[in-house]
């Protein structure tokens, strides 16, 4: 009996405890919602002499700028990627410094509209993850402990960056309340060097056979590499026969862009120098990259056991080759299919899985924008990571993927749309008047707002959708 009534009063306790918890839930929760859609203009902060404030926390410097008047938004920025070493194509130094913004043009407009920006540099260079997740954690905590709280903060980034980006906001929607990954490697680690693997196959196979396509011994035999193969993929331009047929059905496999920021693909000289671009772009990834990653997780991750390169040519492309050099499709498939394969070490390959794969479970108002001819991280990651959403049964309607593309024609360089993460200034800015209405304002990003935030000196292709993966021609 003592007990039966222990029970009964426990359970009541608990079920008082539990509502008290949810009221207090439910409370904080509409604190928050009125944080996030305030129409403050000029929020309170500290420290940073209303201007600017650099430093160090955990072996990543950051750097904070302030407008004059704070709009109450955060907008904390991840960088891309960057080389651990030197590497091509142009070897420059490498970068350790921290980063708020994508350019200073940009910076200096978000500034005068308001915002706080943030960003930092990572622990490390190479495939950092992981280091740019903990660095956008920890400097978001040290900003609202020492400058102030922001009513919304937004994560937006680039490239490697845009994988960052969205990690946190999957990890983090407590206090994100909007994510832009751009350009973002949003297919997923393995997938997108089991592609340039794939790449690194077929210029072994049909360019050049001394090329190694991994388990690199060191940084320096992943750059000979890279240098042997790059020179023969100029050589192949030169003869139509056999080399410019080869350059294209390799295009083909890994749907390499026919444009590039160099080369406007308007006719088929140009198509050959972008694919040429493209291919080149690909193999820094699949060499000087892979050697950091490899160095990385402890192995090769990255395997092509399942790959069928004869599916991936479209009836076009093929049109195409065979125009150029009757029957050498089908016999450069042929050496393919009697190529070696490659398998990947399954505990690298896990631990790569864990260094950045979007679960695609979109919990705040995400806007992603990608170039559609971009030769290092294909659009069709954007494909990819729409299906994930979808088949997560997350809030879809929060998810809206843009695209820029480049002009029919143009002199070098492209000024938007062709390239890596080759946006202009009005698009960058055009990502946070949009996102910034959607949660803010609740504005949903329709066509109207979406064209008018962007203007007209931009290449947003409202209409376009990019295909299946290229392992998934089927889509």
């Amino acid at each position: 009996m003592f007990t039966r009534a222990w029970r009964v009063r426990a359970g009541a306790a608990a079920a008082v405890v539990a509502l008290a918890a949810g009221c207090a839930s439910t409370d904080e929760a509409a604190e928050r919602a009125g944080s996030i859609r305030s129409a403050a203009t000029d929020v309170a902060f500290t420290g940073c002499d209303r201007a600017e404030c650099t430093g160090e926390l955990d072996g990543a410097a950051y750097e904070i700028r302030m407008p004059e008047k704070w709009n109450g938004t955060l907008l904390l920025y991840s960088h891309g990627y960057r080389q651990a070493r030197p590497a091509p194509p142009d070897f420059g130094a490498v970068r350790t410094d921290a980063q708020s913004a994508p350019r200073p043009e940009v910076a200096t407009e978000l500034l005068a509209r308001g915002y706080a920006l943030a960003g930092s540099a990572y622990r490390s260079n190479g495939w950092a993850v992981a280091d740019g997740v903990a660095a956008g954690e920890q400097l978001h905590r040290f900003f609202v402990d020492n400058i102030g709280a922001p009513d919304r903060t937004y994560v937006w980034g680039e490239s490697l960056g845009g994988l960052i980006t969205q990690t946190l906001a999957e990890a983090h929607p407590d206090w994100v309340a909007g994510a832009a990954p751009m350009c973002g490697v949003l297919g997923g680690t393995n997938l997108n060097f089991d592609l340039a693997l794939d790449l690194g196959v077929a210029v072994k196979t049909l360019v050049h056979p001394p090329f190694k396509v991994g388990d690199y011994a060191s940084y320096e035999e992943a750059l000979a590499n890279f240098d042997g193969a790059y020179k023969a993929l100029l050589a192949a331009t030169k003869d139509t026969r056999n080399g410019i047929p080869k350059l294209l059905l390799i295009a083909a496999l890994v749907d390499a862009p026919t444009q590039t920021a160099t080369y406007d693909g308007s006719d088929l000289r140009s198509q050959v120098a972008a694919i040429v671009e493209s291919l080149v772009t690909g193999l820094v990834f699949g060499t000087a990259v892979r050697q950091e990653v490899e160095e990385r997780v402890g192995g090769n991750p990255s395997g092509n056991t399942e790959a069928d390169y004869g599916t991936r040519v479209s009836p076009a492309e093929r049109q195409l080759i065979e125009t150029v050099s009757p029957g050498s499709t089908d016999r450069n498939l042929a050496l393919l299919e009697a190529a070696p394969t490659v398998a990947p070490d399954p505990e690298a390959r896990e631990e790569f899985e864990r260094l950045g794969t979007p679960s695609g479970a979109v919990r705040v108002p995400t806007l992603t924008l990608h170039t559609r001819a971009d030769p290092l991280v294909l659009v069709q990651n954007e494909t990819v990571f729409g299906a994930k959403a979808r088949a997560s049964q997350a809030r879809t309607s929060d998810l809206i993927q843009l695209y820029t593309a480049a002009p029919a024609d143009y002199s070098a360089p492209a000024p938007y749309g062709a390239g890596h993460c080759n946006f202009s200034d009005d698009e960058f800015l055009g990502v946070v008047d949009v996102l910034d209405g959607w949660v803010r304002k609740g504005v949903y990003p329709g066509t109207e707002v979406i064209t008018e935030a962007f203007g007209d000196e931009t290449g947003l292709a409202l209409g376009y959708r990019p295909g299946p993966w290229p392992a998934d021609p089927a889509g």
